[in-house]
């Protein structure tokens, strides 16, 4: 099982979700003692470039890359075989690319994984951001289902495609682990403990609750990062996460 085999340190993971790159290195060596997996999106990474993946080599940190690849298979493919030759731990594409573009992704990383020598990433699938309501999704985006059934079939579909799991809300973490068993990897934004603000956020949870619904990554920024004490924020949710756990 999943469960087992990851430490609850590792579980957690800080968003890094800043435009400079001397933040995002301050923020690792501040919490690298207490945080182990750090996430880079694409605010840091239209700044920062692959730069940023010098910091992965600098600290010796775990990095999960929040990518989230939409484009024709070949694009995807090519993007990542790139992610692939650094040391990132994760990265995303989006279920809704369809299973030959998230087939492409996974066969090229697992490709190139090969042939460089280097463990091959874990690659899952952005079901809906959590930023997204229910009425948002049937009002703009006229998706016809409810949002759990949508996210179950766009994780179904990943898993189908030979993804190792998926990005979801810890709302659907439950449905998901109950239809796709226990080795298929849920990473959970979103997550606030009740001491934080929600931001803008619509589908969220606390760590505890994540993990108790099946979660096996948490996903949690600003809570940590604009803390006034982000070690002090951090060992608060992992003794959470910890206590969850037992």
């Amino acid at each position: 099982m999943i469960k087992s085999r990851i430490d609850t340190r590792d579980r957690l993971i800080v968003a890094l979700d800043t435009s400079s790159l001397d933040e995002a290195r301050a923020m690792v060596n501040d919490l690298k003692e207490v945080v182990s997996f750090f996430k880079v999106g694409l605010e840091l990474y239209c700044h920062a470039g692959t730069r940023l993946f010098d910091l992965i080599e600098e600290t010796g940190v775990q990095v999960f890359f929040d990518g989230k690849f939409h484009d024709i298979p070949n694009t995807v493919a090519g993007a990542a075989r790139n992610v692939t030759r650094h040391q990132v731990r994760m990265f995303n594409v989006h279920a809704t690319g369809g299973s030959k573009m998230m087939e492409a992704a996974a066969q090229a990383s697992a490709e190139t994984a090969k042939e460089t020598g280097k463990p091959r990433p874990i690659l899952i699938a952005v079901t809906v951001l959590t930023s997204l309501s229910e009425k948002e999704l049937a009002g703009e985006l006229s998706v016809p289902v409810p949002m759990t059934e949508h996210v179950l079939d766009l994780a179904r579909l990943a898993k189908t495609s030979g993804l190792d799991g998926v990005v979801a809300s810890a709302r659907e973490a439950r449905p998901i682990r109950e239809a796709l068993g226990e080795d298929f990897v849920i990473v959970t934004p979103g997550i606030r403990p009740a001491w934080s603000a929600s931001d803008d956020q619509s589908r969220i949870v606390t760590p505890a609750r994540a993990l108790e619904d099946g979660a096996d990554y948490l996903v949690v920024g600003r809570p940590i990062t604009r803390a006034g004490d982000r070690k002090d924020a951090a060992r608060r949710i992992l003794d959470e996460m910890e206590q969850a756990l037992s």
